[in-house]
């Protein structure tokens, strides 16, 4: 029997996901072990086993950059090139399959040029009119296989909600590849979501910073919040410890959307990401997005007011830069960069809500964005409305004790690791 280059590749894919390890190897301390490829994703897993969870099906996946093997080749390539696989669609979300458009944009509905494959839109899709796009592709499995960033304004996962929700209509099987939490799983953090705020940016009852795996996420999806279930599969990892920070993993990072540039950036995003709902830039146009904040008219005074908090974890620099779009763009501004000293301590959310309350304080020229998007981002009004009423950092952080105690109970039922 001759050996295509599809079956050359396949072998090749196979071989280097072969070597999964068990709970024991988790089990060990972070800093003894090697983070040379320790963690095999869902992906290196399925590839290992020969694809057989995906024998005799059509298969379309919803994927993008972030969708890669240890050997940053991406996994529709992989697949595609492999006779074990009938792979005959690919569904790209915000920023599209190859990752091409910026915030708030995809890439439409064309033929990949790299595998002639038909690449469909699911950006802003949801419901009936993304099962009948499930439904014109022809697949049977729809595979989910996109690194997320932990938190819940970030919109990959509600991709993931809605294609899990669209598959049922369509009467599709679902599988998602689980991928390592960037910012570790050890903890839910922040407000939970009020149901009458949802939006792409929020659509279930979670926290702002979720602790959870994709794959984690979609059977709490599927067992609290979709009225009816899909056929869901899960391809966990192998290696992963919920303490784990992604350079602790041994993976390689691709930025999973344009302002998400490194590991660094997602440790902080679910903090920092509230500044969108001010007239404040988050950084978006530097190469620090989220780590930078600023606006025309700020001095020095809110660096001194954040350090004047003694928020665990992270020091502030009075810092100036010239966003290159977005807010700002070509204008010089003042403001502060996070400089996070110890991850283990630092907590996103309540510095995020410990900067907004300082920056209110500090600079006359604060205002909320006109549409009220900070009560999309936080769920609900409030945040808004107590810090807008004078109150501090540790009383709007204990205004959702309750709320997320609740959830993690919830979350405690699906956790796989």
């Amino acid at each position: 029997m001759s050996l295509s280059r599809r079956g050359l590749l396949a072998a090749t894919g196979a071989a280097g996901a072969l070597a999964a390890t068990g709970p024991a190897a988790s089990a060990a301390p972070a800093a003894a072990r090697s983070t040379r490829h320790r963690v095999r994703t869902g992906f290196d897993r399925l590839a290992a086993d020969g694809y057989a969870m995906l024998s005799g099906q059509r298969v379309g996946v919803v994927t993008n950059p972030t969708g890669i093997t240890p050997d940053v080749r991406h996994i529709v390539d992989v697949m595609h090139a492999d006779d074990r696989v009938d792979l005959t669609a690919v569904f790209g979300p915000e920023h599209g399959f190859r990752g091409t458009a910026q915030a708030g944009g995809s890439e439409g509905r064309y033929d990949d040029p790299a595998t002639g494959l038909p690449v469909y839109d699911t950006y802003l899709k949801s419901g009936q009119p993304l099962a009948d796009i499930f439904t014109t592709s022809g697949v049977e499995t729809i595979v989910f296989d996109i690194q997320d960033a932990g938190a819940r304004f970030y919109t990959y996962i509600w991709t993931l909600f809605d294609c899990m929700q669209s598959a049922a209509l369509a009467g599709k099987r679902f599988v998602v590849l689980d991928r390592p939490n960037p910012v570790t799983g050890r903890a839910a953090l922040g407000p939970v979501l009020d149901k009458a705020f949802a939006t792409f940016v929020g659509r279930e009852p979670i926290s702002q910073a979720h602790g959870m795996t994709v794959a984690e996420l979609a059977l709490l999806f599927n067992g609290e919040f979709l009225q009816t279930p899909v056929d869901l599969r899960i391809v966990r990892m192998s290696g992963w410890d919920r303490s784990d920070f992604f350079d602790e993993t041994g993976l390689p990072w691709v930025p999973p959307s344009p302002n998400m540039p490194t590991p660094e950036t997602a440790l902080v995003y679910s903090g920092t990401c509230l500044f969108e709902g001010t007239n404040l830039s988050e950084g978006r146009g530097t190469t620090r997005p989220f780590e930078l904040l600023g606006a025309e008219g700020i001095g020095r005074g809110w660096a001194e007011a954040a350090n004047g908090l003694d928020l665990p974890g992270v020091r502030f620099r009075e810092a100036y830069f010239a966003p290159t779009f977005s807010k700002f763009q070509g204008k010089t501004i003042g403001g502060v960069q996070l400089h996070v000293h110890d991850r283990e301590s630092f907590d996103p959310v309540r510095t995020g809500i410990g900067l907004l309350v300082t920056a209110k304080r500090s600079w006359s020229g604060f205002a909320w964005r006109p549409d009220n998007w900070i009560d999309k981002l936080t769920g609900s009004t409030k945040v808004r409305t107590l810090i807008d009423a004078g109150a501090g950092t540790d009383e709007v952080v204990g205004a959702w004790r309750g709320e997320l105690a609740a959830f993690r109970a919830v979350r405690k039922r699906y956790l796989r690791y």
